[in-house]
């Protein structure tokens, strides 16, 4: 009960606390949003009635003694800079443009070019007081930008900041008398029934297949209490023998599994193998004319089906250890534009919206799932079809980049959908069928998702999300 209490205490106080910080954030962004409002619209009267050429230059003298007016109305100070961070004009009437002149960060300009309504809000704490200097783009009737508007320093509004202290205050005081009252009822009840239902409580949310599991003392004033103990002492005895032999099976089960899926794979090779070393023993005549290239086309033959054996031996090792990550924060499409250079299909088309979106991701492995999917796309084509197309493409929202596969092949029968992502299975004629499972493996290390549509005999989409990282 007092732990109930506590934490009822803790979540109500915590939830109070980050509505009125919401209050308080949303509250002085709206009345730095207004403030910007109100300036832009004297500056877009004013650069639409002026009869100045809209120029850097000419900056200066339009906003002459207007910007000293506006400046005084919101009472706060207004800098013009322009595109480069250069500063063109300023409120203050001591400033000199002439020498130390301020600028804008390099980053503020990118972040305030880079963002979808072309502003950027910087928050910073000086001497103990938030101020915050809103950035916002200037634009001419046509809409191109001409200069940058900078709020700079406006101090926060501590209203809700003195409300919240106030709540909280009442709020310990209350609750620290129900604590001190629950203190008194959990002592007398948790020596009769609380403690030891506790106990059991916490010993059967322990309780797992997977571990062993400790009996439990008959240690309880009620009877009732040491039946139910009795009861789940038994049952972990039998929990304890059912999951030994339950191991077992499963052990067993999948070396049975893994020994038959080896030796198809290895028999399918060796088939061939054989055949084409009888037929060279039948037919062998060191006197032919042409024996060399006979020798050559014989080693060929032997070659591949021996790089099929070490495909599948591959094949398992990756599975089985996937390569350590080295993850790093790169830009999502030029990766896979390059790595699409690979291929020499030219139906292979790419296509993006974005010229740069970050993720943080192992470079070798984003390489990997691209070039996997890819591939299994060419495969599903097949060579005698007219018309082929496969179309990746790499969008983002708001905090993931979307990567999708689509291609006209022949699509996934209904009948193999729900097995696609399942190790060892494959539709293809050759192949260990891990590939999909090892890329879906890598997509969720990175908290991203694989998913696919398909409709048999027009084609298959895969469609990868991945977290980006946002500047």
């Amino acid at each position: 009960m007092v732990v109930l209490i506590i934490a009822t205490s803790l979540l109500l106080i915590s939830i109070s606390f980050i509505q009125y910080k919401n209050v308080a954030k949303k509250y002085n962004q709206r009345r730095i949003e207004n403030m910007e409002n109100y300036v832009k619209k004297h500056i877009d009267y004013m650069l639409s009635t002026t009869t100045f050429p809209l120029t850097d230059e000419n900056i200066k003298l339009i906003f002459k003694d207007k910007i000293h007016e506006i400046s005084d109305i919101q009472n706060t100070e207004i800098q013009i800079y322009s595109l480069d961070g250069k500063l063109i004009k300023s409120s203050k009437e001591s400033f000199s443009v002439e020498k130390h002149s301020p600028t804008v960060s390099k980053f503020i300009l990118r972040l305030v070019n880079s963002s979808i309504d072309k502003r950027f809000l910087e928050v910073k704490t000086i001497n103990g007081i938030k101020y915050r200097s809103s950035y916002s783009l200037i634009k001419n009737k046509k809409f191109k930008p001409i200069a940058i508007l900078k709020l700079p320093n406006i101090p926060d509004d501590g209203y809700y900041e003195k409300e919240l202290n106030n709540f909280l205050i009442r709020l310990v005081q209350v609750y620290s008398l129900m604590i001190a009252i629950a203190f008194g009822l959990a002592y007398i009840l948790s020596s009769f029934i609380t403690k030891p239902i506790y106990d059991f409580a916490e010993k059967l949310r322990e309780t797992s297949l997977n571990q062993k599991n400790e009996k439990i003392p008959f240690s309880a004033k009620i009877k009732e209490i040491n039946m139910l103990l009795q009861a789940y002492n038994r049952m972990t005895e039998e929990l304890e023998r059912n999951a030994i032999v339950l191991a077992q099976n499963e052990r067993d089960l999948a070396w049975r599994e893994m020994a038959k899926q080896v030796a198809h794979e290895i028999k399918n090779p060796l088939t061939p193998m054989r055949l084409t070393i009888q037929s060279f023993q039948r037919k062998f005549d060191p006197g032919e004319p042409n024996i060399r290239q006979k020798l050559n086309d014989f080693s060929e033959s032997l070659i591949q089906q021996i790089d099929t054996m070490s495909s599948v031996a591959s094949a398992f090792s990756d599975f089985a250890t996937m390569p350590a990550q080295h993850n790093e924060i790169l830009n999502v499409v030029e990766v896979i534009e390059l790595t699409l250079d690979i291929f020499n299909e030219d139906y292979i088309v790419f296509e993006t919206s974005e010229k740069e979106i970050i993720s943080k991701i192992d470079r070798t492995q984003l390489i990997r799932v691209i070039t996997n999917l890819v591939k299994n796309a060419t495969q599903a084509i097949p060579e005698d079809q007219e018309t082929k197309i496969i179309l990746v493409n790499v969008d983002k929202t708001a905090d993931q980049v979307i990567i999708t596969i689509k291609d006209n092949g022949t699509g996934i029968e209904l009948e193999h959908i729900d097995n696609i992502f399942e190790p060892k299975f494959t539709t293809k004629n050759s192949g260990m069928g891990l590939g999909l499972g090892i890329i879906k493996n890598i997509i969720e290390n990175y908290n991203g998702t694989i998913t696919f549509e398909t409709k048999f005999g027009r084609g298959t989409i895969f469609t990868v999300t991945l977290p980006i990282v946002n500047s």
